[in-house]
């Protein structure tokens, strides 16, 4: 059943089984009043036809000279039977009955038994103004409400009444049955309309299941095997929950279309971007070792082309450099595996920061280190270059006298009690990385010279490596930066 929230956050089955109750007690209701309005207005008309023949009798008694006590009627409806009499001469006093000298004011009580009317009710029939048509008279608790008519005969004022009693117990026993059967359908509507929405809304369950399994599949980047479909049952066009599962089936397929065509032109680029650096490989060794054989020329060279060939062995330096990071990336795009030896992360980071601080003794470079070894399983030559391009970034983007701190310690950056995750950060006091550019920090060809200080060129490779290899380990880098302030964390799974 519905919960006590809004009704705009009901699901659909509450939102049917709901309305099937409100429509069934609202025809309920509708129609057990007009049920009981009938029959208390069939049952009314009855008591005063009955009380229009028992006057009847008593005229035609009369008219042979007899009592005016008259006949009793016939049973009333209801069940009961009984008659209210009372005669009054023409000075307002209760006439005798001359056989008996008892007199003539008798009725019938709530409980059945026939009383004689007491002084208040007499005077409460002579106050109401009781003519030759039917009105309601109320005589107290114990006597109960009755339908009485007058009839005058000379100087004889005869008043006679029936009881409206038994019509009240019908119309009420009408009413609790009316009440009760509206409960008990209430109970069935919500119990079977519940089984029986929730039977036809299967189809519609299963169509958003297969709807969520596809939302949880990995879609970004990779082979992606979209084999998720709505089952051909729930796919009949005929129904609207079918007409649905088509066309998620519909979407599904171009979606599958779209991610096979990604994955083909993903897989050309890096087959290319791993050819081009494969075959570059051989030239950019052949320009770089005829430039060092022609510096080294006994002959007189004129002092430009001494120049020219010192830059192009520069240039062909630094391209090849990205050669290889272009070739290491597609190698680790390709699922290339890594060695998992035993590597020691306190010793690497001691032979990385004094590498850095030989290349750059303009910063400030200090360790955090933990008192005993860190040891990760991993790819040696790697993650040394992990750490270099990190240090590299550091010294390349931040300005002279900046203070660089590489920090090892066990635990998360989230949870530092876990025991299973170490946690390597370099963190400066630069000047920061724009916000606008942090979202995007690790993706290939990122560069940041207009915005961090830089000495030397960078082919914005470097962190992506950092993110590819770390990846590669099982393991994630994050990035925390504001003016001041500048952190790169990477986590990798313990030993």
């Amino acid at each position: 059943m519905p919960s006590l929230t809004s009704p705009r956050s009901w699901t659909l089955r509450s939102k049917l089984v709901a309305s099937m109750v409100a429509l069934f007690l609202a025809v309920s209701i509708g129609t057990g009043t007009l049920i009981v309005i009938a029959t208390q207005d069939y049952l009314s008309r009855q008591v005063d036809e009955d009380l229009k023949q028992t006057v009847a009798r008593t005229e035609f008694d009369d008219h042979k000279g007899g009592s005016p006590r008259g006949g009793p009627g016939g049973p009333l409806p209801g069940g009961g039977a009984g008659v209210l009499t009372l005669a009054l001469d023409s000075s307002g006093q209760v006439i005798h009955d001359p056989r008996d000298d008892d007199p003539l004011s008798t009725a019938v009580d709530v409980n059945g038994n026939t009383v004689t009317l007491t002084a208040a009710q007499i005077t409460t029939l002579k106050n109401a103004d009781i003519g030759e048509e039917p009105q309601t008279v109320d005589l107290g608790a114990e006597t109960g409400t009755y339908r009485v008519m007058a009839v005058t005969s000379g100087s004889t004022t005869l008043i006679k009444g029936v009881p409206t009693l038994p019509v009240t117990k019908t119309v009420n026993q009408l009413l609790g049955l009316v009440a009760a059967g509206t409960i008990l359908g209430l109970a069935l509507v919500g119990l079977g309309g519940t089984y029986l929405v929730r039977r036809n809304l299967a189809p519609l369950d299963r169509v958003a299941g297969t709807a969520r399994a596809v939302s949880q599949l990995s879609l970004e980047s990779g082979e992606v095997a979209l084999a998720e479909r709505v089952p051909a049952a729930d796919t009949d066009p005929n129904t609207e929950v079918g007409q649905v599962g088509l066309a998620l089936n519909s979407m599904l397929d171009n979606v599958d279309g779209a991610l096979r065509a990604r994955q083909e032109s993903e897989t050309r680029v890096r087959q290319f971007v791993a050819d081009a650096s494969h075959e570059l490989r051989t030239p950019l060794a052949s320009i770089r070792g005829y430039a060092e054989l022609s510096r080294r020329e006994r002959e007189p060279v004129p002092q430009s082309v001494t120049h020219a060939l010192g830059r192009i062995e520069s240039e062909s330096l630094r391209m090849q450099g990205l050669v290889e990071d272009l070739l290491l990336l597609a190698r680790l795009d390709a699922g290339r595996p890594l060695d998992h030896d035993p590597v020691d992360l306190t010793l690497l980071a001691i032979d990385a920061v004094s590498d850095a601080r030989a290349a750059s003794p303009e910063h400030v470079w200090a360790l955090d280190l933990p008192d005993e070894p860190i040891e990760v399983p991993g790819d040696r030559a790697r993650l040394h270059q992990v750490l270099v391009n990190l240090l590299g970034n550091a010294r390349a983007h931040t300005p002279a006298g900046t203070r660089v701190v590489t920090s090892l310690r066990r635990g998360s950056a989230d949870d530092p009690t876990r025991t299973d995750v170490i946690t390597l950060s370099v963190t400066d006091n630069g000047p920061g990385i724009p916000e606008a550019l942090q979202p995007n920090v690790f993706q290939r060809f990122t560069r940041g010279d207009e915005a961090r200080n830089r000495a030397a060129g960078s082919t914005g490779l470097g962190l992506s490596i950092v993110a590819a290899v770390t990846s590669a380990h099982r393991g994630r880098v994050g990035l925390h930066s504001r003016p001041g302030e500048t952190s790169f964390v990477v986590e990798l799974p313990a030993a």
